[in-house]
């Protein structure tokens, strides 16, 4: 049975309703879709992304190339001593630094609010998770969006050890700017959580069989987004005052992954030191 509906979401859209309430009832967890709600009104920037983002039209042909392949992205990691504008240190140091690696909206870990609620099927319960994850980090990154240019960040990156590459429809691992390689992740999620025989909406329709290995690259690729974002753009979200709401919604993230074992740690590395941090601090368990 499902309890959502994914029709008409996407960046260009309104902003999605809340999930039915009959499976906020079966748990005892605040509808997600709240936890991260900003006091902005509904012209903010936190509203879903009404513009491309500049890199957006020059890159048509790369979105067909990316209908036609597998669409996951690869990291490969290595030291690199050159000194770029696009990475600054300090970014690390801000999101690692008192009092922001402290602040949260939630107190506690989120251990019991991404467990498994009775009498939801695990399939329901990770789709949902995974829908609500990526209409939040899509909200987020429409705050920075306009910052992330190609001239800026010519490569998608995050920190100077961990660079991203795309995988292209030859099944070549190509090197793109920030804002195609997050536009092409985001708009390849959208399609994928929009994919009804992915996603499926109706009654008694069962999760096809590739349904846990797409969870698994959909979450994979939003981390790195949230990586990117964490080493590039954190002063920002300081400047907005949105530290708190971030951090949560990255401690909430982490720990539904560590519940179902969705993302190798390995992939984890470039925000490793804030992981183990926020698990010393009992945010994530």
């Amino acid at each position: 049975m499902s309890f959502f509906n994914f029709k008409g979401f996407g960046r260009n859209s309104k902003k999605n309703k809340h999930a039915n309430n009959n499976l906020a009832n079966a748990g005892s967890t605040t509808p997600m879709n709240t936890i991260y709600s900003s006091p902005h009104n509904s012209n903010s920037k936190l509203s879903l992304r009404k513009n491309h983002s500049p890199s957006r039209h020059s890159q048509h042909s790369l979105q067909q190339s990316q209908q036609q392949s597998s669409l996951y992205g690869s990291g490969n990691n290595y030291n690199n001593s050159s000194s770029s504008p696009e990475r600054p240190e300090s970014q690390q140091v801000m999101f690692l630094s008192e009092p922001f690696v402290r602040t949260a909206l939630v107190k506690g870990s989120f251990k019991t609010i991404v467990q498994l609620p009775k009498y939801v099927d695990i399939g329901e319960w990770i789709a949902l998770n995974v829908f609500e994850f990526f209409t939040n980090l899509n909200q987020f990154y429409g705050v920075i969006a306009e910052y992330v240019t190609p001239d800026a960040y010519p490569t998608m990156n995050a920190g100077p050890h961990t660079d991203y590459l795309w995988l292209d429809a030859n099944n070549r691992q190509v090197s793109l700017p920030a804002s195609q390689y997050i536009d092409l992740a985001l708009t390849w999620i959208d399609n994928k959580v929009n994919d009804k025989n992915l996603f499926p909406t109706k009654n008694n329709m069962p999760f096809p069989q590739m349904f846990l290995r797409d969870v698994q690259r959909i979450m994979v690729q939003m981390f790195r987004i949230f990586a990117h974002i964490y080493h590039h753009h954190f002063d920002k979200i300081i400047h907005l005052s949105l530290e708190a709401h971030w951090n949560s919604f990255f401690a909430h993230f982490i720990s539904f992954s560590k519940e179902f074992n969705i993302i190798d740690r390995k992939e984890m590395y470039p925000l490793l030191p804030l992981i183990e941090n926020m698990e010393y601090q009992g945010k994530i368990i």
